[in-house]
Parts: structure tokens; C-alpha cells; sequence
């Protein structure tokens, strides 16, 4: 098989799950590591992304709750450069520790990655990205009395999150750096939490208070170092229409076009499997000779071994089942 230059995007939540403890978290990247590893030992070259929702949203908590005069809460895009380190910091280790397992010497290296964004963004009127833990009503109550500029919504029956704004990422600042890193053989660790959300302003770059969708930052990654493949990691094997109904149906093997339809149609929840379906689709559409795939973590071996998952490319041949 040709070495391919494979770009995967590991959820903020598959890192944090309960627990949220940096011994609780360490361990799950441990276990992420032995799947991520599979590609190296077939050939390929392998950068990774990772979402920081969680994290991040426990960081702005920790702040707010300590911030002082003298010691004020660092702004938003500070703390997505903070997650970006203590998960790439893990991540990195964990990687490590998996490769010398097997015998592969390799480096690992996290890249703080910058990722631009208009300024003139509607997405800065309209705040939609969660970010943090699920509260129940009586809590998000407290909250909102004691932080009054935070925005929450109701997320999926699960309870309320603080949401941000989440403009459409534009470039790629580090890009090139992480390109060389890959040439020289390193794995790169990059646009953790989506990137750090930065606007241009005459020679400069300037942080902006947001959170770029993972997805999508990760799509503009891949599209920038020219990967044959972009690989998101979602809660579920495949991507499905009619979920969660008699009526459900795998896709498998899908075209652009089929997946736009299966937009326009409602078939996906926003702020869930949306964005992973989007971001697909514009990673096939700037890179036609490229394929994304959404999947599980837990799914990446039988990815590997026979093509299980929803592999999104120009032109269909099966479909769905």
C-alpha cells in the first residue's frame, strides 16, 4: 500500500468523559494512542487533531471562579492555547510510550496552532459552540446570576451548556510547520481545539474570543498540508439518516451530493454529527482525489483492515444499508 499523509480528528469527549481529572484523562489518550498507532505500523504519515470542549470549559470555570484584580482569568483564546498544551503535552507522551511499545522510533510534537477567522464573522452575533460540562436547570440558574455574559442552551435532552461563538475557520497559520514536521518524519499534534481563533489585523494576528469547530479547523488543516485523507472520530461507526428510528439506515460508501440532500433534508443534528458531515464534505470538494471518513475510535481497526465506516468521496458507488 502507497504511504498516505492521513489527518484524524480525535472529540474533546473522548479524551474527558466523567472524570475529569488529569490521571483520568492521561489514561483515556493512553488507550487512543494503540489505535492511532495502526497507521504508522501500516506506512502512513499521521498528524492529529483534537477537539478541547470539555476541557476548555473547565479551564473557564476554574478561572472565573479564582479570578481576581491580581490575578485576573486569562480570555478565551489564552485558554484554548492552555488546552491546546496539557492535551497535546499528553497526548504526545501517550504516543510516545505506544510507538517505543513497538519497537518504532519516532518523535511526537505538538504544534500551537493559530487558526484565522473573520472578523466580520455573523458567527460572532450569534453564539452557538458548547463548550464546557452539562449542567441541570438549578445550576445553569446559579450561573447565569453569577456570570451574566455567559450564553446557555439546552443541548440534545442532556441538559444546558455554556455555548461561544464558533466562526468558520479561513487558514491555517503553522500550517506549513506542521507539513515540515511530517517531512522530516515527526507525528504532529495540531489545531488543538480547533485552533487558537485569531484575526488578521494589518501585519499582525490578534486572538478573538471564540472556539472554532474542530471539524472544521481539522478539515482546513488537511486541506492546507495536502492529506489524502481526513478521518473525524465521532460517538458511532457510521454516519446514519433517520436515526435512532425503525427507519435508520447506515451509509457506508457516499457522494457529496447524496450527503448534501440528506442536509437539506434534516437528516443531521446540528453542533453534532452536522459539522462532521460539513466539513467532510469540504475536504472532498477542495481535495476531489482525497477521501473523509467519519467513524469511531473504537472502529479505526476495522477502518484499516476492510473500509468500515462512512467513507465520503466525489462519486458514490454503495451507498448505504
Amino acid at each position: 500500500m502507497t504511504a498516505r499523509k492521513i489527518v484524524v480528528a480525535l472529540g474533546g469527549n473522548a479524551i474527558l468523559a466523567n472524570d475529569a481529572s488529569a490521571a483520568a484523562q492521561q489514561r483515556a489518550l493512553r488507550e487512543t494512542a494503540k489505535y492511532l498507532v495502526k497507521f504508522i505500523q501500516q506506512g502512513d504519515s499521521l498528524i492529529i487533531s483534537h477537539g478541547n470542549g470539555p476541557q476548555v470549559g473547565n479551564l473557564l470555570l476554574q478561572q472565573a471562579a479564582g479570578s481576581t484584580p491580581e490575578n485576573p482569568a486569562m480570555p478565551l483564546d489564552t485558554a484554548v492555547a492552555m488546552t491546546q498544551g496539557s492535551i497535546g503535552y499528553w497526548l504526545q507522551n501517550a504516543m510516545a510510550a505506544e510507538l517505543t511499545a513497538l519497537g518504532l522510533e519516532m518523535d511526537v510534537a505538538t504544534v500551537v496552532t493559530q487558526v484565522v477567522v473573520d472578523e466580520n464573522d455573523p458567527a460572532f452575533g450569534a453564539p452557538t459552540k458548547p463548550i464546557g460540562p452539562f449542567y441541570d436547570h438549578e445550576a445553569v440558574t446559579a450561573l447565569k446570576a453569577a456570570h451574566p455574559e455567559f450564553h446557555f442552551v439546552e443541548d440534545a435532552g442532556r441538559g444546558y451548556r455554556r455555548v461561544v461563538a464558533s466562526p468558520r475557520p479561513i487558514d491555517v497559520v503553522e500550517a506549513g510547520a506542521v507539513n515540515q514536521l511530517v517531512n522530516a518524519g515527526v507525528i504532529p499534534i495540531a489545531a488543538g481545539g480547533g485552533g487558537i481563533p485569531v484575526v488578521r489585523r494589518e501585519h499582525e494576528l490578534a486572538g478573538v474570543e471564540a472556539v472554532i469547530d474542530k471539524d472544521f479547523a481539522s478539515e482546513k488543516l488537511a486541506e492546507r498540508v495536502g492529506a489524502d485523507q481526513l478521518i473525524i472520530l465521532t460517538a458511532v461507526d457510521h454516519v446514519y439518516v433517520n436515526f435512532n428510528t425503525p427507519a435508520q439506515r447506515r451509509l457506508n460508501t457516499v457522494s457529496i451530493s447524496e450527503l448534501q440532500q440528506h442536509i437539506a433534508d434534516g437528516q443531521f443534528a446540528p453542533g453534532s454529527m452536522l459539522p462532521k458531515v460539513e466539513a467532510a464534505i469540504e475536504f472532498v470538494t477542495h481535495r476531489p482525489e482525497g477521501q473523509a471518513v467519519i467513524t469511531s475510535l473504537s472502529n479505526l481497526g476495522e477502518f484499516i483492515e476492510n473500509g468500515s465506516g462512512t467513507i465520503v468521496s466525489v462519486v458514490n458507488a454503495e451507498s448505504s444499508v
